[in-house]
């Protein structure tokens, strides 16, 4: 018999909502939103493409993304260092990869990062890409921001995405 493998989650209470970290063989593959509208569909695909079966444990890798999270949100840490599991198709790892290069305290817009892509014509596909993206805060989302510097779209809410933004920039 075929027995599913398993992701260890467990909830990070983050100062603007919950998030629940997952882990699978020793990698963090997510960190979502509980709230968000599509939390339980961003799950089961995540289940789905992995054979496996998110169970609440502890682990190695979710201490060390609370950690983590824990000096992000102290003002300590700009990036991350976690191992990540990033499961989605060619297109949009290329996708969180440009994210990943967004330095902390910038934004860019998806137009920009359809562009650094050399896929101009693909701004629908991009924004389709990073609403998929399974490791909220950890590969910066929030970001991305409307060409005309307006606030748009975020998993977690606007209110996160602005003060996730503010966080790290208040200038901005």
């Amino acid at each position: 018999m075929n027995q599913r493998r398993i992701i260890t989650t467990a909830i990070y209470d983050s100062p603007v909502g919950p998030l629940l970290l997952g882990e699978f063989d020793g990698r963090l593959c997510l960190c979502d939103w509980t709230e968000a509208p599509r939390h339980a569909r961003l799950l089961t695909r995540l289940e789905d493409s992995l054979g496996a079966t998110a169970v609440g444990g502890v682990s190695a890798c979710l201490e060390n993304a609370r950690g983590q999270l824990d000096e992000y949100f102290a003002g300590q840490r700009q990036s991350f260092s976690i191992p990540l599991s990033l499961n989605g198709t060619d297109f949009q790892k290329q996708v969180w990869s440009a994210l990943s290069a967004i330095p902390c305290g910038a934004t860019e817009s998806y137009l920009g990062i359809a562009r650094l892509m050399q896929k101009s014509s693909a701004v629908r596909a991009v924004a389709g890409a990073i609403g998929s993206n399974p490791l909220s805060i950890i590969i910066p989302c929030h970001r991305v921001i409307a060409a005309d510097g307006s606030l748009t779209g975020y998993r977690g809410g606007l209110e996160a995405k602005r003060f996730l933004l503010n966080l790290e920039n208040p200038n901005l």
